[in-house]
């Protein structure tokens, strides 16, 4: 049986990440430590690519921009919808996820998902550093995975 190995080796991948600029300092803590983790993963800060957004909705568009011009091996999304007292809540949270899954599998470049859906701030400031790093770790995994499936 031949074995495809997880291979987190960045160097020469094209990365770009879509970051909600809604719970701004959620986002930016995902998004330090998801360009800390793809640097340190030999990713060239110059391959890396950002646009933010006003919120999570906003986000799937602009992948599906970025996924279309065959110039990216793997996008990010980066986000955070905070439980409020209204039922937005879920359909921001629902919305978002199923937009990013349907670019992903209509253009078949790979998206590491770390929208964080969270019920108060605190929950969301303790994923930050882990959820941005291993949306990293995903984007390139992926991206390697396709290219060694080709």
């Amino acid at each position: 049986m031949k074995e495809v190995e997880k291979n987190l080796e960045g160097h020469g991948l094209r990365i770009g990440i879509v970051q909600s600029r809604f719970n701004l300092d959620v986002c930016e803590g995902l998004l330090a430590s998801c360009r800390a983790e793809l640097v340190r993963l030999g990713v060239s800060d110059d391959d890396i690519t950002l646009a933010t957004v006003p919120g999570a909705l906003e986000i799937p568009v602009v992948l599906l921009h970025m996924a279309d011009s065959e110039k990216f091996d793997a996008l990010i999304a980066l986000g955070a919808v905070i439980r409020g007292d209204t039922y937005h809540f879920e359909v921001v949270s629902n919305e978002s996820a199923r937009g990013v899954n349907d670019v992903q599998l209509a253009c078949g470049v790979p998206i590491a998902n770390a929208i964080l859906t969270t019920d108060n701030d605190d929950q969301a400031l303790a994923r930050v550093s882990v959820k941005g790093s291993e949306a990293a770790q995903a984007a390139i995994e992926m991206a390697n995975l396709l290219r060694d499936l080709a």
